[in-house]
């Protein structure tokens, strides 16, 4: 009896030490708390810079601080929900002529791959679907911090940027200038363990 209970434990012990340690969490961002944001800049004819912000959109992601392959961002953003601090410009941008978002309601981010480049900086490759065309895109992201919250979740937060131009995405700015090619876009997402 004694040997096949020392038999059974050794082989249990010998499986479990062939599991591998998995440290990765699965978060939702916290949109609903108001703590993250999808904002952008554009430059107004080479003087100014002109600010705005999706105020609608969700996505999750996977951390893992020890291996960084099990890492993932997903986003969803309502197009419709862009807001400039101009109602008739914000009518402007949802119009053909720039996000059309009657047609092309959501624009989404899915990464393909994450880097840890140092303790706190991450690199996120993934493909950008914006006006209904698909291009990869890297967001040079910094952790944030992680830890428990006053409501007894745990919470992680990061901050990324990233550039592309607006012609990648088939939208025009022959009435802009040269000067409103690119986009600047940071992603500031604080999310909740599940």
């Amino acid at each position: 009896m004694f040997k096949k209970l020392l038999l059974a434990t050794t082989i249990t012990s010998a499986f479990a030490m062939t599991i591998p340690v998995v440290n990765a969490a699965d978060y939702k961002i916290d949109t609903d708390g108001q703590h993250a944001f999808i904002n952008f800049r554009v430059s107004h004819l080479g003087y100014s810079w002109l600010y705005g912000t999706f105020r609608n959109f969700s996505g999750n992601f996977t951390y893992d601080k020890a291996n960084p392959s099990l890492d993932k961002v997903d986003v969803i953003i309502n197009t419709k929900s862009v807001d400039t601090n101009n109602e008739k410009r914000d009518e402007h941008l949802r119009s053909t002529a720039f996000l059309d978002v009657e047609k092309y309601g959501q624009a989404k981010f899915v990464s393909t791959k994450v880097t840890h480049v140092s303790r706190s900086k991450l690199d996120i490759e993934g493909n950008l679907t914006l006006h209904g065309v698909t291009k990869p895109v890297t967001i040079n992201a910094t952790f944030v911090g992680e830890g428990k919250d006053p409501w007894g979740g745990y919470r992680a937060g990061f901050i990324g940027t990233t550039t592309f131009k607006l012609k990648d995405f088939d939208i025009s700015t022959k009435d802009l200038g040269n000067a409103n090619e690119e986009v600047e876009m940071t992603l500031s997402v604080e999310g909740v363990r599940q």
